[in-house]
C-alpha cells in the first residue's frame, strides 16, 4: 500500500549523515551517537517542551539556500524508499533568517528541494509554512504575507506551531481571519497539551485540519463538528506518546476517532527527532493499537481526502490504492 503523510516538520525529520557533514562545515564536530543524543528525544521525555528542545541544532543547518534545498530534497527522497507518495512537509520559514535570508528566499528554496526530489522519486511534495506562537503577530504576519504568494506553487497551507501549552490558540485570530479571506487553507496544531479549548478555537477558525487533535477526545460536541465538517485530525502515536499527549498507547483516542467517522490519518511528526517512519507508524497501529488492515486503509483514504492538494492529485492518489 502506498503511503500519504500530512503532519511531518523539516526541521525534525532532518538525515542524521547530513546534519554532522553541515554541522562539520561549521566547525562543529560530533560523532553519529553523540548527534543522536541531541536530535532524538530520550524515552523517558516528559513534556512537549523538552521534546521541542531538540530542535535547536537542526536549525542551524537551516540557514542556507543550500542547506535549505538538501533538507526538503533529502527528506523526499527518504520517505520515497518506504513508498511514501504523498507528503506536506511543514516548516517555519522566519526560523531560518538568523543569517540574512529573506523569508522569500527561505520559502523558494525549501520549494525547490521538494520539487526537484518530487519528480526524480515519484513523489507529489508540496509545504505547509508555519507561524510560530513564540513569534509576535507582526512576525506571523509577515510571513503569511510572503508566503501567500506561493500558494498553489510550491505551497499549500499555513500552519501554527510551537509550545501550545505557552501560547494559546485565541492569540492568533487575526492571522487565521486573514488566511480565510485570502483563501489560504490552514491546519492548526490543537490539542496536543489537553486543551479542548483550543481545539474548539481551531474549528470555529475555520481550520481544514487540526494538528494532533487528541484534547478532542474530551468533547463529544467537537468531535461532532468535525464528522460534520470532514476536519482531518492528523495523529503521530509515537510523538504523542513521547510529548505526553497521552500518557499510555492503550489510552490513544484514534479508535474512538475512527468509530466516530472523524477522517484521521497517520504521520510521524518528526521522523529524526522521534525516531520513526511511517513503516514503523502504520506497525504501532497494528501490533499496540490493534487495529486491522482496513483501518489503515481507511486512514490513507482520510489522508487523501483532507489533502491540501488538487483533485486531480487526490484522484490519482486514490487509483494508487485500489
Amino acid at each position: 500500500m502506498i503511503k500519504v503523510e500530512l503532519h511531518c516538520h523539516l526541521d525534525g525529520s532532518l538525515n542524521i549523515d547530513s546534519v554532522q557533514e553541515m554541522l562539520k562545515d561549521q566547525g562543529m564536530i560530533f560523532t553519529k551517537e553523540e548527534l543522536r543524543q541531541k536530535l532524538e528525544v530520550r524515552p523517558d521525555c516528559t513534556s512537549l517542551t523538552e521534546y521541542l528542545e531538540k530542535f535547536d541544532l537542526p536549525l542551524l543547518c537551516l540557514q542556507t539556500k543550500e542547506g535549505l534545498k538538501r533538507a526538503a530534497y533529502e527528506l523526499v527522497r527518504d520517505v520515497a524508499a518506504e513508498d511514501v507518495r504523498y507528503i506536506e512537509v511543514r516548516f517555519a520559514p522566519m526560523l531560518s533568517t538568523d543569517k540574512g535570508l529573506t523569508c522569500q528566499e527561505v520559502i523558494e528554496s525549501v520549494a525547490e528541494g521538494l520539487r526537484e526530489a518530487g519528480q526524480k522519486y515519484g513523489v507529489f511534495a508540496s509545504a505547509i509554512v508555519c507561524a510560530m506562537r513564540h513569534h509576535t503577530p507582526e512576525q506571523n504576519m509577515e510571513m503569511f504575507r510572503v508566503a501567500r504568494e506561493y500558494l498553489g506553487s510550491g505551497v499549500c497551507a499555513l500552519d501554527l506551531a510551537g509550545d501550545e501549552s505557552a501560547f494559546p490558540t485565541s492569540s492568533f485570530r487575526e492571522l487565521f481571519r486573514e488566511a480565510k479571506k485570502c483563501g489560504m487553507p490552514f491546519t492548526i496544531h490543537s490539542g496536543e497539551c489537553g486543551s479542548v479549548e483550543n481545539v474548539r478555537e481551531a474549528i470555529e477558525l475555520g481550520a481544514g485540519r487540526l494538528g494532533h487533535g487528541i484534547a478532542l477526545e474530551k468533547s463529544i460536541e467537537l468531535q461532532m463538528l468535525c464528522r460534520k465538517h470532514r476536519i482531518g485530525i492528523e495523529m503521530c502515536p509515537t510523538s504523542n506518546l513521547q510529548t505526553k499527549a497521552v500518557n499510555d498507547l492503550k489510552y490513544y483516542p484514534l479508535e474512538q476517532f475512527v468509530k466516530a467517522d472523524i477522517p484521521v490519518s497517520i504521520n510521524t511528526d518528526n521522523r529524526t527527532v522521534s525516531g520513526t517512519t511511517m513503516t514503523k507508524e502504520i506497525e504501532l497501529v497494528k501490533t499496540r493499537l490493534h487495529q486491522p488492515n482496513e483501518i489503515i486503509l481507511l486512514c490513507t483514504k482520510n489522508a487523501i481526502e483532507t489533502a491540501f492538494a488538487e483533485d486531480d492529485v487526490k484522484h490519482q492518489l486514490y487509483k494508487m490504492i485500489k
